[in-house]
């Protein structure tokens, strides 16, 4: 008993589940408050008429309120209320059975501490490896047919065009992919407009803090920490980022993604993200002015993360706000371009985003060979199920022509009496 009440206390005072409960409630509040007001409103301007109404159902409703035993609207809310509760209940005490059991096999604290820092100190090197390369070129040019995408936007201005489309897995977080198309952009200057952390907070209002931790002068790779600022019902978000440039050309492969790192520990705030991941492919298109000039710039975004927040409604806030969001990005990257003129001195991200690691193209083409061998596959799979329980319908016809004819002259029934005697003739 005292063990169960100890993993209880455990369990309530872990900061995800306080900050779930609020963040629950702080998005109720807004709602429920528009609601208020809107009754408030619509009650103080509403028509005479609409008073006899009410007197007339004040008989029933108070009828309602005082019904027998078990008809009661209070007993059916308090009904509902229990119910509720004793589901929530039932799944919080679960969840502890399962921390518990999960507790029972870990190592100590400090020894899964010094063991993990050792395991961080060995992969400081590799922050952002190909596999992640891999996985960006799955999403965006591999992998995308076999994907379903929903459109959601088709804009464009003077001097920009944008296209979305999302992708809902069965499970985790929604994943996003965009096409921009920037007029009179080089990719350098994008590259660096994407990197430059000292220049960001100037056009993206929700980067609050920014700082490198990490960067290797070898690789280009840097581990940066951001802290960014959401709606006032929800908390802020941190992210430790890892990122890294691939170079084949004049095209830029920019993978960043959330990595851990023990020497900056969780907080109660801001809560972390640690599932994150937005890459991008840059490169020069023939511009739309029809002059046959390279002269604009194609950025191939993939995008997810798990902010903590449901998924309704992070698509629904990520739906409403993507065009103003796109639109602030094109002006940044407009007075980004101000901004660097010649003989101007580039911030240290800047300075990183020109180190890039060359790209082997075996490892693009062998990705692209994979997953059309395995689309073969799986297409070969497919016609063969299809052949397996496929009818031939010629046959079925021959036959049930067959079987009218026979019962229209009675060939089927002499030939069954036939069978049937010279059955009892061998007997």
């Amino acid at each position: 008993m005292d063990e169960s009440y100890r993993n209880l206390t455990d369990f309530i005072r872990r900061t995800s589940v306080s900050e779930t409960f609020v963040d629950i409630l702080l998005c109720a509040v807004p709602i429920w408050l528009a609601v208020m007001i809107g009754l408030l409103i619509g009650w103080s301007w509403r028509p005479r008429w609409t008073g006899l109404v009410y007197l007339g159902f004040r008989s029933k409703l108070r009828f309602l309120w005082t019904a027998p035993p078990g008809f009661g609207a209070r007993r059916v809310w308090i009904a509902f209320t229990a119910l509720s509760a004793f589901s929530v209940c039932r799944t919080l005490w679960s969840r502890l059975g399962s921390s518990a059991k999960k507790s029972i096999g870990e190592d100590p604290p400090s020894e899964a501490v010094s063991r993990g820092s050792d395991e961080n100190r060995e992969k400081e090197k590799d922050v952002v490896t190909e596999k992640d390369l891999e996985h960006l070129l799955h999403l965006l040019e591999a992998g995308n047919a076999d994907m379903e995408w929903q459109s959601m936007m088709d804009k464009s201005t003077p001097n920009m065009s944008y296209q979305a489309w999302r992708h809902e897995p069965q499970t985790g977080p929604v994943v996003y992919r965009s096409r921009t198309v920037f007029e009179d952009a080089t990719p350098d200057i994008v590259r660096d407009f994407f990197w430059d952390d000292e220049f960001r907070p100037k056009w993206d209002p929700m980067l609050a803090y920014f700082k490198t931790l990490e960067e290797d002068p070898q690789t280009g790779t840097t581990i940066v920490h951001w802290i960014k600022k959401f709606p006032f019902f929800c908390s802020d978000r941190e992210y430790i980022i890892g990122r890294r440039i691939w170079e084949a050309g004049k095209k830029y492969y920019a993978v960043t993604k959330g990595v851990p790192y023990p020497t900056l520990p969780k907080r109660d705030k801001p809560r972390r993200v640690e599932l994150y991941f937005s890459s991008w492919i840059i490169k020069a298109v023939e511009s739309r002015k029809g002059d046959g000039q390279m002269s604009a710039c194609e950025v191939s975004l993939v995008h997810y993360e798990d902010m903590g927040i449901p998924k309704d409604v992070a698509k629904l806030g990520v739906r409403h706000g993507m065009w103003g969001a796109v639109k602030k990005l094109n002006s940044g990257l407009r007075a980004y371009q101000s901004a660097r003129k010649p003989g101007v001195a580039l911030s240290r991200s800047a300075q990183m985003a020109g180190i890039t690691t060359k790209l082997n193209m075996d490892l693009v083409e062998t990705s692209r060979v994979e997953e059309e061998e395995e689309r073969g596959q799986a297409m070969e799979k497919a016609r063969r199920q299809k052949e397996q329980f496929n009818v031939d319908w010629k046959w079925i016809a021959v036959g049930g022509v067959a079987l009218a004819c026979g019962l229209h002259s009675s060939a089927i029934g002499k030939a069954l009496m036939v069978g049937a005697g010279q059955r009892l003739a061998r007997r």
